[in-house]
């Protein structure tokens, strides 16, 4: 395949390309140092744990935690599953937004299959009405039980470009003694976060999507303090005769061999993200879909879901099936993603059909060229539906 045709819109689900010093770093580690870290006193292995510190000691500066409190897992849905299993004992019972994708619906609700726990759903986005932070934490507040744990819930959609006011969610749950969980798959990178100021008690995200490093890692950062339960055991470089995976942070949920290459193209991702600024990402990413969104609206038979700005926007053409869309755009050598996006209870939200929906992932690397170009090609598709 000549990639170099492809327009590159699916940034939703792992940001392309990536940029060049992330490329070298990775290959740097792979050529040159990429021991185990964490496993040996030898010299790779020593300078592969050097690169796994810097990485831990970037994140926690740029999130708000502490260098000890970052665990690296195999991407986001793996570190929820951490989160949301080390958090909850039998008989507790959670809260999600009814905006979540599947990586966190589909623990918490095997966890109430197997009659561990209980969950509720708030609502924290309305078609009808634009929800204020206080109809947001009302909407938690009815929730509430005497033995509710915590409130689980994306920051940023991955179906569209809507935020939840997580600043305000997170006072409201300590407050209320209850644990946030925050997945922010979408919005690490994009948007401010720090989980101290936000009242984060666990933020999850990847390295691959808005940090725009390579894919095989995702993070779980946690706040000071707080100790979880773990979700596999196995070896963690320390302890070796202990039965259990004891309790520094962060080797208690490292269990195995990190993926050292990821995390080396990780730093160097963090620090052009760093140097860029996610204002000025955001920015460039909200200029697009703005283009977007303005061209989309004069296509008469074309149905935006959401008009919150932002890097996600999602469409059907009249009643074209997404699936049929995607195709027609793909051979056209355009690269979005259709359906549900994992994501079932925020397209049930949207009021998508059956079959889902179109998406657009906007990226830093995308142009507006390449904007109109998509838009000329959804008109063109729309016409012949006529």
């Amino acid at each position: 395949m000549n990639t170099s045709s492809v327009i590159y819109f699916d940034n939703a689900a792992t940001t392309y390309p990536k940029p060049e010093s992330v490329l070298e770093a990775t290959e740097q580690c792979l050529r040159y140092y990429c021991g185990n870290a964490g496993r040996g006193a030898h010299a790779l292995a020593m300078k592969s744990a050097e690169t796994v510190f810097e990485a831990r000691e970037k994140l926690a500066l740029m999130f708000g935690t502490t260098a000890e409190n970052v665990v690296f897992t195999l991407n986001t849905t793996y570190a929820l599953n951490m989160a949301i299993k080390g958090i909850t004992s039998r008989g507790d019972h959670v809260i999600i937004s009814n905006m979540e994708h599947n990586s966190v619906l589909r623990p918490v609700a095997r966890l109430a299959r197997d009659r561990k726990i209980s969950y509720d759903v708030f609502e924290a986005y309305n078609t009808s009405q634009r929800l204020s932070t206080k109809d947001i934490t009302s909407n938690i507040m009815k929730m509430l039980r005497p033995n509710t744990r915590a409130v689980i819930c994306t920051h940023s959609s991955n179906v569209c470009s809507y935020s939840l006011p997580i600043g305000e969610i997170g006072a409201f749950c300590h407050r209320h003694g209850l644990l946030f969980v925050v997945d922010a798959a979408q919005s690490a990178g994009h948007l401010p976060i720090n989980m101290e100021l936000d009242c984060i008690d666990v933020l999850c995200m990847p390295a691959h999507k808005g940090l725009y490093s390579p894919q095989g890692v995702g993070i779980m950062l946690l706040r000071q303090g707080l100790t979880l339960d773990t979700l596999v055991e196995g070896g963690n470089g320390v302890n070796s005769l202990d039965l259990s995976m004891g309790v520094l942070h962060p080797e208690r949920y490292e269990g195995g061999t990190l993926c050292t290459p990821a995390i080396a193209g990780l730093c160097a991702g963090l620090d052009f993200i760093e140097n860029l600024g996610t204002d000025r990402i955001k920015k460039h990413e909200s200029a697009l879909w703005s283009r977007a969104y303005d061209r989309l609206c004069g296509i008469g038979n074309v149905k935006i879901y959401d008009d919150h700005m932002g890097s996600v926007l999602l469409f059907n053409i009249g009643e074209i099936p997404s699936d049929t869309v995607g195709k027609s755009l793909s051979n056209s050598g355009f690269c979005l993603r259709t359906g549900y996006h994992c994501a079932p209870l925020a397209h049930k939200a949207l009021g998508t059909p059956n079959g889902g929906a179109v998406r657009i992932g906007l990226g830093l690397f995308n142009t507006f060229d390449e904007i109109d170009s998509l838009c000329d090609k959804i008109h063109e598709i729309s016409r012949h539906s006529l």
